[in-house]
């Protein structure tokens, strides 16, 4: 599935039709350059799911977790770790076999780690406005 955004004021509806579209999906990886959208369109994503609270990429934290509508929903920017051990250390499991929804940035850190059955989406930059949203199964 692609979507293309033409403005970014279009990432909400974007972001309703992948929650539509993976109702079953819990594990959602993030690709894209640097500043290419992952953060803001996570954002939109926790809109759609009922998250009150302000989100924020946890690039210090490596996780953040936000209550919503469904249950805890759980942020990570793996982009500063140095080995998957890294990820060992916190504990990545009970997160990404929780049940719950987990949308994670920069997974390329962590290739050997990835559920299966996790959905793939990549954020390309056209132009300074739009987005391609390619999204597939893992």
């Amino acid at each position: 599935m692609e979507i293309n955004v033409k403005d970014l004021t279009e990432l909400g509806g974007a972001a309703a039709q992948i929650i539509k579209s993976y109702p079953q999906n819990r594990i959602f990886l993030f690709y894209g350059a640097m500043g290419a959208g992952k953060t803001t369109l996570i954002n939109e994503l926790c809109q759609q799911l009922g998250v009150k609270d302000h989100t924020s990429s946890p690039t210090f934290s490596i996780v953040n977790e936000y209550a919503s509508d469904h249950g805890p929903i759980f942020h990570f920017d793996f982009y500063r770790l140095k080995s998957e051990a890294e990820a060992f250390d916190f504990g990545y499991e009970e997160y990404f076999y929780s049940g719950n929804y987990c949308f994670v940035e920069w997974p390329e850190k962590i290739p050997n780690l990835l559920p299966h059955d996790a959905i793939k989406i990549t954020i390309t930059v056209p132009d300074f406005q739009s987005r391609i949203i390619a999204i597939e199964k893992n």
